[in-house]
């Protein structure tokens, strides 16, 4: 236990260097214009380097920054978290593998370190989702790195149709990409989408829920899930203007669409907050498909912040509820703690988009941005919607969770005392408060004029008033329509459009059954008769042969010279 808590400081510490200096060097960088890139030969195949590039430019390293802040938070919140727990060591090795994981994918431009950085986040976020080895967690981490795998394959093909450009550094050839690269930017799409959970891969990310909070944290807001964003953000400037981009702002405006909706049937507080997640992701793949990658990179720094406190206010209360998640089971938390309370509702309104703070700077610019931009009706009204649906849900998880009354009085006593978990939720509401308006005068330093009518100027904030009316109704059972009363309707607008269940049933039965006729058929079949088994078998029957003719007994030199006769004796006849 000892070690474990040394373990958990010295990282911590380790990560808070990181991120100061990190930001520090971000800040040096974009005064600059300069980037500094570190390469290593490992060896060349036919005019094509193979090598290890690191990038550090000012998106990396403030990104890289923010990663090792949020990183080094969750494991001091995991010290009181974790307290008590058999596999203490474990779970901090697999958080530290996942930053490590994670940095190496934002800091690579080439396509095959990147898949060392991708393949590792994948593989660690399985191992931490079924880390408490149970029936549920062995489906949800199923379904996830069966969706992921979809991802790393698609990685596989970019780097194999790279193959003819002579390097695998993207940077080098992503401003060059045309209407012939549609198939590999296609492939790069496809990864980005499964790896941030976009339809129709995104019923792995509610499932992935089954992992530890603390872990929750971290995924939900700065690692696994943004890795597809960061990607499409450095393939940006070919997304821009190319065949693909309508389809995917499509898709990522659907998926936005459809998390706010389910997030508002559903009673699950840490699958609310994955909704929560998914909605966001959508906006962040909408922005950059319309054609603003620094707005939806903005969007993701801020989004981070804000998403990683929710995870820890979220993991207080269900840890001083004895494990209840059910937000009917909970009410009058503001009584009891009122610290994590603050924070809670401090990282609820950033996601609304509450003037001043994170979320207000950069949601307000991306809805500004699209009313100006040249957008169909189609992707209007889904954007105007699915910010509704947002203040709707995060209202009534609101009187859900907080105003009504207490239900579990003889389960459970909560408390704010856990100074362990209540220290990295303040130090993370510090940062949703101040670092909107910082990072707005860093990214966007010049200011830009967004003439709108008064109509749409005053639409975000129409929607945030009777969404949450909508949703304070929601909560008290004022909505006595029949859209709410009809069970087929409910279950489909909460069940995320069926996609869990189409996802269980395409990744399932038919991957799974197809994958075990093949190893049936190839792996232990023809595969093992005519490859390594087969060539096995016939080296060592003619060894055998070999080395019964080379030794030297008197029967095998009387029978190899009368053979020998015999053989002359037939030649002359």
């Amino acid at each position: 236990m000892l070690w474990n808590l040394h373990l958990s400081i010295t990282s911590m510490v380790f990560l808070m260097m990181v991120s100061i200096s990190s930001l520090w060097k971000s800040i040096q960088l974009m005064l600059n214009n300069s980037a500094i890139v570190l390469e290593w030969d490992l060896s060349t195949i036919n005019s094509s380097f193979i090598e290890f590039v690191v990038v550090l430019d000012w998106m990396s390293c403030l990104f890289l920054s923010f990663v090792s802040f949020i990183s080094a938070m969750v494991l001091f919140y995991s010290k009181e978290y974790m307290h008590g727990h058999p596999h203490t060591e474990r779970f901090l090795y697999l958080v530290l593998m996942f930053v490590l994981s994670m940095s190496l994918m934002i800091c690579s431009p080439n396509l095959i370190s990147i898949l060392l950085g991708w393949d590792g986040l994948g593989l660690v976020s399985y191992v931490l989702v079924i880390f408490y080895q149970n029936e549920k967690s062995a489906n949800a981490g199923m379904i996830t790195v069966l969706s992921n795998r979809i991802g790393d394959v698609a990685i596989l093909m970019s780097i194999t149709i790279m193959f003819h450009f002579g390097s695998w550094n993207f940077y080098h050839y992503v401003n060059t990409f045309s209407d012939e690269s549609f198939l590999l930017l296609s492939l790069v799409i496809i990864a980005a989408m499964t790896k941030s959970a976009q339809m129709p891969f995104s019923a792995w990310l509610p499932a992935a829920m089954a992992a530890p909070t603390p872990v929750s944290a971290l995924v939900h807001s700065s690692t696994l899930v943004t890795a597809g964003v960061y990607l499409l953000i450095r393939f940006s400037p070919a997304l821009i203007n190319s065949s693909t981009q309508p389809t995917l702002l499509l898709i990522a405006s659907l998926t936005m669409f459809m998390a706010g909706l389910g997030a508002n049937f559903e009673y699950d507080l840490k699958k609310i907050i994955a909704l929560s997640t998914l909605s966001q992701l959508g906006v962040m793949i909408t922005t950059l498909a319309m054609g603003f990658p620094f707005l939806a990179f903005f969007h993701l720094l801020t989004h981070a912040l804000f998403k990683a406190l929710l995870f820890l206010c979220a993991g207080v209360m269900i840890h001083n509820m004895k494990e209840y998640q059910d937000i009917r089971t909970m009410g009058s938390t503001s009584k009891f703690m009122p610290l994590t309370v603050m924070c809670f509702n401090s990282a609820n309104m950033a996601l609304c988009g509450f003037p001043f703070l994170a979320g207000f700077y950069s949601k307000d610019l991306i809805l500004e941005m699209a009313f100006s931009s040249n957008i169909n009706s189609i992707i209007f009204f889904l954007l105007v919607f699915a910010t509704a649906l947002t203040v709707s849900y995060s209202a009534r998880l609101f009187f859900f969770s907080i105003s009504s009354t207490f239900k579990l009085s003889t389960f459970s006593n909560p408390f704010d005392n856990a100074k362990d978990m209540t220290y990295p939720m303040l130090m993370l509401s510090f940062a949703s408060l101040a670092s909107g308006c910082s990072l707005l005068w860093l990214i966007f330093p010049e200011p830009h004029m967004i003439c709108l009518p008064l109509t749409l100027k005053m639409l975000p904030i129409f929607i945030i008033i009777l969404s949450a009316i909508f949703g304070y109704s929601m909560t008290t059972n004022m909505t006595n329509t029949p859209l709410f009363k009809t069970p087929a309707i409910i279950h489909f607008m909460g069940s995320m459009w069926f996609l869990p269940w189409i996802s269980g049933f395409s990744l399932g039965k038919p991957f799974l059954q197809t994958g075990n006729e093949f190893q049936h058929s190839l792996d232990k079949g023809w595969s093992e008769l005519l490859g390594a088994q087969g060539i096995f078998d016939s080296l060592m029957i003619s060894s055998k042969k070999v080395q019964l003719a080379q030794e030297n007994t008197i029967k095998v030199f009387m029978f190899s010279f009368f053979l020998w006769i015999a053989f002359i004796i037939l030649l002359k006849t």
